[in-house]
């Protein structure tokens, strides 16, 4: 077995449904399959959804305040007032501030445009930069993305006699700021039908409101802002992405074309994910590592050149946040292992570090949470002031922002999503924080909420997949956040080839076939960072896989492939080391990962099972890295270390078959004692019992032997230690002392000989007893076949014949005598 990394969450389409839907659109089966199992039935919301257009947009006055805000602004322009955007320094407020500076230039506006630094003035509208607009003579400030919390900072530009029109979108607070008007569809009492829309989105819809008209020139900046702050791609949201994208694809502007082409993505291909993935963290490190200005430069220049150096600017800039980033992470997942170390992994995750750069830290804080799933927060202090600022991220079911609200009382200055948040406090409230939010979460989550969800839309077959298939499937996009690129789970499917590629073998390469049709054509999956699974997946094994489909084209070839996300075993596996020369350095090698990535319980050790008495030299030294058991010829288990004395065989989940079992009994009586054995591990070798145990000892032989027992006393040293008895014998008949042990073996089961001190001695009796009554005896005689049996068949049929332990009414005990 493997387990998967998270929960898989499956849908199924309802089959009536999705055919009624393909009938009355048109549609393919796949498509009307997703759209059912995504709550789309009706063929009406189904139509809006794939066809809709500027038709679906909503009126933008229906957002609360919107006429003051335009009446206000068309004055400032009749006048000549002097205007200045005020944003945010991530991808949303940039795009916002971008879109706004296209806006007003088209309406020949008097205008500016300002975004604090992050670390030199943090997050918002603040005192000093209300001061310097006084001075320069702005009359009206319209913040993007921004202002809904700033209550002090807002009342202070009203003392100034400056005009605040706040548009955001971020949760508004129970008190909200006496600005000349707040537009945000989250405002209460506000009757806009959608909520979601970005810091970007409410500046389009103010767009909307002055031009009279949906301002198409703008959507390109709106989609970018949108993806980048992970809002849902739902409604009209979809709209504002799937338009932008259409636009991007033959853009004019200089700036958007100068950072997809140093991305290294065609413009005309560009899609939501290469908004997410290449050019929002280029903008984003703008704002992150030194000022955003660059980054609205960039997109608001009339110059090709300047473009092209400032996407270069942005481009190197994301490099040293991507190192800074890496070496960050590297101390924060440090910081949690020792605490997990010491008192277990926390329920809710704050750390802090003089030294971090707070540009970053909400990058820090979501690998932190895909590392441990816990919410986080990352803080960098300033040592000069002793004031914290923070970056959170969340899981599902902890709403963060909600979170913040019961420690407010902590806090400087907070704001944000459920999902994420920022905030300023003083260092001396940190501890405290930490203790709140661990008891909220201790409140708020189950156990089942700390392990990783996965969505799948379907399970299917690798006979519905297709070139043409897959192409449907963008007839759903674009992709995000609320409307996920379509996941599928497929199941029996067998290995033709497993490797690791990338510059540090990092990704895992699969080639996959159904198990059920060996002639089956193979499709390759590929899980990138998952490289590491290679040593937990059998190449026997069936795997079933979570994942996404595309479209791999090399050399002019096209070939559908699997973007992997999840893999899990639902049997046991078997890992076939048989022919091993060394056993006991598997064995090793097995221990050291296992104990780099347990793949179980952190207490269970591996099991090691020898078959027989004996126990081999290399594992006659204590270990604490295994627990050790001895089997008898009917198949009943003996701890044969100390720590294999502190459990059972029944609880190890895997298990490493260290020699060749006497008889195939003992194989299945072994399946059926580890009971939660996921990984068998099969060397079968290595032994001197093992490579002896096909000799078979004549009648002479066991005469000698007999005659032997009679004629010698006990010297001192035990039988149970290899015993010297053993070894006299051996050279007064001439055999190895292996074969000595077994002969005296089988002389003891048929009750001739019994040990007595530290040798034998023999039983008188009138009866005379065949070797074939010995179990011992008969099952040397059919060791010939259990080789045959165990060490050339396949891998395949060795697991089979493994657990057929497990087999319903299988006798364990048969032929004991």
């Amino acid at each position: 077995m493997l387990q998967a990394k998270a929960r898989w969450n499956i849908g199924a389409a309802d089959g009536k449904a999705a055919e009624r839907l393909a009938e009355e659109l048109d549609l393919p089966p796949i498509i009307s399959r997703l759209l059912v199992v995504r709550g789309i039935t009706d063929s009406t919301q189904a139509a809006h959804f794939l066809y809709g257009g500027t038709d679906q947009t909503y009126d933008p006055f229906l957002l609360d305040g919107m006429d003051q805000a335009v009446e206000r602004i068309r004055k400032a322009i009749d006048t000549g007032e002097y205007v200045r955007i005020y944003g945010d320094y991530d991808a949303d407020g940039v795009s916002s501030t971008t879109l706004m500076v296209h806006l007003l230039r088209q309406l020949g506006c008097a205008f500016d445009y300002y975004i604090p630094h992050r670390v030199h003035e943090g997050y918002g509208l603040n005192t000093a930069a209300l001061d310097a607009a006084k001075e320069q003579g702005v009359g009206l400030i319209v913040t993007v993305d921004t202002g809904i919390s700033a209550v002090k900072e807002i009342a202070y530009a009203n003392a100034l006699g400056i005009d605040v029109i706040v548009t955001d979108h971020h949760e508004p607070p129970e008190v909200l700021p006496e600005a000349y008007v707040l537009i945000n569809p989250k405002k209460p009492g506000c009757p806009y039908p959608y909520k979601q829309l970005a810091g970007v989105g409410v500046a389009l819809k103010l767009a909307q409101a002055l031009l009279g008209r949906w301002p198409e020139e703008l959507l390109e900046f709106a989609a970018i802002g949108t993806v980048a702050d992970l809002m849902l791609l739902t409604d009209e949201n979809r709209i504002i992405v799937k338009q932008g994208l259409e636009r991007m694809r033959s853009t004019a502007n200089y700036g958007i074309r100068a950072l997809l082409e140093i991305a290294g993505v065609p413009v005309r291909e560009v899609t939501s994910t290469h908004i997410g993935f290449a050019l929002a963290p280029r903008i984003n490190a703008s704002g992150r590592l030194l000022s955003a200005d660059t980054a609205v430069r960039l997109l608001t220049t009339t110059s090709e050149q300047e473009a092209e150096q400032l996407a270069f600017e942005l481009d190197q800039l994301n490099k040293e946040r991507q190192r800074i980033v890496d070496e960050m992470t590297k101390q924060a997942v440090d910081m949690v292992e020792k605490r997990k170390a010491n008192g277990g992994l926390p329920d809710a995750i704050v750390l802090a570090h003089e030294e971090w750069n707070v540009g970053v830290i909400g990058i820090v804080a979501s690998k932190i949470v895909d590392r441990f799933y816990r919410p986080t927060i990352i803080l960098g202090i300033d040592a000069e002031t002793g004031m914290a600022k923070g970056s959170a991220r969340s899981i599902a079911g902890f709403d963060m922002y909600r979170a913040l609200t019961h420690c407010s009382d902590l806090m400087d200055h907070y704001g944000g999503h459920p999902m994420a948040a920022g905030m300023t406090l003083a260092r001396t409230h940190l501890p405290e924080l930490g203790l709140r939010l661990e008891q909220l979460a201790k409140e708020w989550l189950t156990p089942d909420d700390y392990i990783p969800q996965l969505d799948a839309d379907l399970v299917c077959d690798f006979s519905d997949v297709t070139l043409e298939s897959i192409g449907q499937l963008e007839r759903l996009g674009p992709f995000g956040m609320g409307n996920p690129s379509p996941r599928f789970v497929f199941g029996g499917l067998a290995l033709n080839d497993m490797r690791t590629m990338g510059k540090e073998q990092q990704h895992l390469k699969l080639s996959l076939r159904s198990a059920q049709d060996e002639t089956a054509a193979a499709m390759d999956g590929v899980g990138f960072g998952k490289a590491s699974l290679a040593e937990w997946i059998s190449p026997s094994a069936q795997l079933e896989v979570l994942g996404e489909l595309s479209i791999n084209e090399w050399n002019g070839v096209r070939r559908p492939q699997i973007m992997i996300q999840d893999v899990r075993v639902p049997e046991i596996q078997l890992f076939d080391w048989r022919g091993a020369q060394r056993p006991e350095k598997k064995l090793a090698e097995l221990c050291e990962r296992l104990e780099r990535h347990p793949m179980a319980q952190t207490d269970v050790l591996p099991a090691v099972v020898v078959f027989g008495e004996t126990i081999p030299v290399p594992l006659q030294s204590p270990s604490d890295r295994y627990t050790l058991w001895c089997a008898d010829i009917h198949g009943r288990f003996r701890p044969a270390n100390d720590r294999a004395a502190l459990t059972a065989l029944s609880e190890a989940s895997d298990v490493f078959i260290y020699s060749l079992p006497q008889r195939m009994e003992q194989l299945h009586s072994l399946a059926a004692e580890a009971s939660s054995a996921q990984r068998y591990y099969a060397a079968f070798g290595g032994t001197e019992e093992d490579k002896q145990g096909s000799i078979l000892p004549g009648r002479e032989m066991f005469k000698a032997v007999y005659g032997a027992v009679m004629a010698l006393r006990p010297e001192a040293a035990s039988r149970s230690a290899g015993g010297q008895v053993v070894q006299a014998i051996a050279r007064r008949c001439a055999l190895s002392p292996h074969l000595v042990h077994f002969i005296l073996d089988v002389f003891t089961e048929l009750g001739l000989i019994e040990p007595e001190g530290e040798g034998y001695k023999v039983v008188p009796s009138s009866e005379k007893k065949d070797l074939s009554a010995s179990l011992l005896y008969r099952s040397r005689s059919k060791r010939p076949d259990v080789e045959q049996e165990l060490l050339y068949c396949s891998a395949k049929e060795l697991r089979a014949k493994l657990l057929k332990g497990l087999e319903p009414n299988h006798s364990m005990m048969e032929e004991i005598v």
